[in-house]
């Protein structure tokens, strides 16, 4: 196992062809020996994308991606294995593995589409957000701890409330040490924050970590900032859903939906 970097200024270094180590940048919310899971969405996104180049796969659009947490994500050094599952050349089905200490920890697959000119046809989107450039920022780390969330510039278009808060958040900080990552994998790697941003409890009390991430885009995220319309449910038996209308500076770009597990902290001590 390696150590953390913490002497550089991004969320994950490189240490091999396929393999990673977080630095303080990626540290979780709920605990300080956990990664968040946002920035490592970005970076399997970032990996996809290499992966693809590298095989010269037909140049595809991603449609949708789903990532599912398999258990906790230690501060370690990880690998990141991509294989097509499903090619085509107007289709394309990509599956990455992400394994900490042996054990494959998230998994995430993703559905690419030819891109062709629908524009006749296109309708349907919901309303676009303020500019983030006419906005305040606000501290989420009143709200939460970890290097990722201190990482942040959030800036919310209205006060945030308890299961509904709509806000623009960008970071400075690259995915990978001395690597450019897309547009795409620069978006995901704050989608993940929607979960922090409307909770409808306070986090010392109440958990609500979720156990996947599924993005949907009708089209292609641009720009340095994600915008995130969403809204939180907790049911009556131990279940959750974040929901939420993604943007980017030119308007809606898709939706994400991230399944919550809803139980009481435990008390201090035990």
């Amino acid at each position: 196992m390696s150590e953390t970097t913490g002497s550089q200024d991004s969320y994950f270094v490189r240490v091999g062809e396929h393999r990673f180590v977080p630095t303080p940048h990626a540290g979780g919310a709920w605990a300080q020996d956990e990664q968040h899971f946002s920035p490592l969405g970005g970076l399997v996104v970032h990996e996809i994308e290499r992966f693809r180049a590298s095989e010269q796969r037909p140049p595809l659009a991603m449609s949708r991606i789903g990532f599912d947490i398999l258990g906790r994500i230690a501060v370690a050094e990880f690998e990141i294995a991509v294989r097509t599952i499903r090619p085509g050349r107007t289709i394309e089905l990509v599956e990455a593995t992400v394994t900490i200490s042996g054990r494959a920890t998230v998994t995430a697959r993703a559905w690419y589409m030819q891109s062709q000119d629908t524009a006749a046809v296109a309708g349907g989107e919901p309303d676009r957000l303020p500019a983030p450039e006419a906005l305040a920022s606000w501290p989420l780390t009143s709200v939460w701890p970890g290097g990722y969330i201190a990482s942040l510039d959030t800036r919310p278009a209205a006060p945030p409330r308890p299961g509904r808060t709509t806000a623009w958040v960008g970071t400075s900080l690259p995915l990978v040490a001395g690597e450019s990552a897309g547009p795409l994998a620069g978006f995901v790697a704050l989608v993940d924050t929607a979960n922090g941003i409307a909770v409808r409890q306070e986090p010392t009390k109440w958990m609500f970590p979720n156990l996947d991430l599924t993005i949907h885009f009708y089209r292609q995220p641009e720009g340095s900032w994600t915008g995130l319309d969403t809204t939180v449910v907790f049911g009556d038996a131990g279940q959750g859903l974040t929901s939420t209308v993604l943007h980017d500076v030119h308007g809606p770009v898709g939706q994400a939906q991230q399944t919550l597990t809803v139980r009481p902290q435990p008390p201090s001590g035990s």
